[in-house]
C-alpha cells in the first residue's frame, strides 16, 4: 500500500509543478533564492528528517514555530501561499521518500521541547507523521503543546482510512472541518 501512496504521490507532484514553479517564481521576484525551505522535523519513532516547504518568510526569519515568528516575516506572496496551503505541496517529496504519510501528526521542531515530552508520554512518535491532520484541521497548533498531544493521541487511537480521507477532505474544503472537530474532539 505504500507503494501506491508514492506512486500517486508522485503523479500528484508532477501535476502540480507548474502551480509549485508559478508561486516559486513569485517568491524570488519578492525575497530572491531561495524559493524552498528545508527544516529539521521530528518523524516517526523520534527521527530528524528534513522538511520541504515553499518559503513563505523573509530570508532572516528565526528558525522557530509560526506561532513565534512576527507577521512581518511573512512575504506578501507568503500569506498567499500560506492561506492557499500551497507551501505544503513540496512536503509530497516527503512522502514519497518515505517520511510522511497524508495524513498524521504534523511533525514538530526538535527546539519544541514541551511538544516532544507531551508526544513521548502518549507515544505519538510510534506512528509517521501527516501532511495534514485532526489537530490541524480542528484549529490546535504547536502554541498549546499538551493540547495538540492530546489531539494527536485521539487521531492515533482513531486512525483508520475513514478518518484519513474525512481529515484530507477537511483540508482541502474548510467547512467540514467543524463536523469533524465535533464527532472527534470533545472538551480538551
Amino acid at each position: 500500500m505504500n507503494f501506491i501512496y508514492r506512486l500517486v504521490a508522485l503523479f500528484i507532484l508532477i501535476a502540480i509543478s507548474p502551480i509549485i514553479l508559478l508561486f516559486s517564481f513569485a517568491i524570488v521576484l519578492e525575497d530572491g533564492l531561495p524559493f524552498l525551505f528545508f527544516q529539521d522535523r521530528i518523524g516517526k519513532n523520534k527521527k530528524l528528517f528534513k522538511i520541504i516547504k515553499l518559503r513563505t518568510m523573509r530570508k532572516n526569519t528565526p528558525n522557530l514555530g509560526t506561532h513565534l515568528v512576527s507577521k512581518n516575516s511573512y512575504l506578501m506572496t507568503g500569506k498567499i501561499i500560506r492561506k492557499l496551503k500551497i507551501d505544503e505541496l513540496p512536503q509530497l517529496v516527503n512522502l514519497i521518500k518515505g517520511e510522511l504519510n497524508i495524513v498524521g501528526p504534523r511533525p514538530g521542531l526538535p527546539n519544541q521541547l514541551e511538544l516532544i515530552l507531551e508526544r513521548e508520554k502518549l507515544n505519538i512518535f510510534k506512528i509517521k507523521p501527516g501532511i495534514s491532520g485532526l489537530a490541524q484541521i480542528s484549529g490546535y497548533d504547536m502554541s498549546d503543546p499538551k493540547k495538540l498531544a492530546k489531539v494527536d493521541k485521539i487521531y492515533v487511537d482513531n486512525s483508520d482510512w475513514i478518518l484519513d480521507l474525512k481529515i484530507i477532505l477537511a483540508t482541502i474544503f474548510p467547512p467540514l472541518r467543524e463536523s469533524i472537530k465535533t464527532e472527534f474532539i470533545n472538551d480538551i
